[in-house]
């Protein structure tokens, strides 16, 4: 039996409430960087951590940064095409706590990256770990969210079919 529309729209509600509020994580912690930080700056936090302000035309892992600028409009894209389906997805599939979750934090992640891009035309990244003369490519708390989010996705499946056995 299908579930009150009522229902079904209070727990998209949810999701969409915890994709704000990562979207305004997102979005505020960008704000202080760009404030407080010139581009390349760097505070040591640790021997493993610093922030660091940088700019990211590209997308994860600066895949397609050298292009001539037609990789912003791809990505925003992309982004625009991918937040309508989570929206579709959310829709569909408020009830499921686990998948609702990772979509919400993929869709959070989504639209603080796609705001950057928009407002830029580069992604805003200051997290910067790092041990000895190796570095992970410096991310953000969107970034965060939507590989959270990815990570609960495959958890969700992988319990789905463990469940089906």
């Amino acid at each position: 039996m299908a579930k009150p529309r009522s229902h079904t729209s209070a727990g998209m509600l949810q999701w969409l409430g915890l994709a704000f509020i990562l979207l305004l994580a997102d979005q505020f912690t960008k704000v202080l960087i760009l404030g407080y930080y010139h581009l390349g700056e760097s505070t040591y936090v640790t021997s493993f951590f610093n922030v660091v302000r940088v700019h990211n035309s590209g997308a994860a892992f600066s895949f397609l940064a050298g292009g001539s600028g037609w990789q912003r409009w791809f990505f925003v894209g992309i982004a625009v095409a991918a937040v309508i389906f989570i929206l579709f997805m959310l829709r569909s599939h408020a009830g499921q706590r686990l998948f609702s979750f990772a979509l919400a934090c993929i869709l959070g992640g989504a639209i603080g990256n796609v705001i950057d891009r928009l407002l830029h035309g580069y992604v805003i990244d200051f997290l910067d770990f790092h041990l000895r003369n190796w570095h992970f490519p410096a991310f953000n708390v969107a970034d965060s969210a939507i590989t959270i989010g990815a990570a609960c996705l495959i958890l969700d499946e992988l319990l789905r079919v463990r469940r089906s056995r």
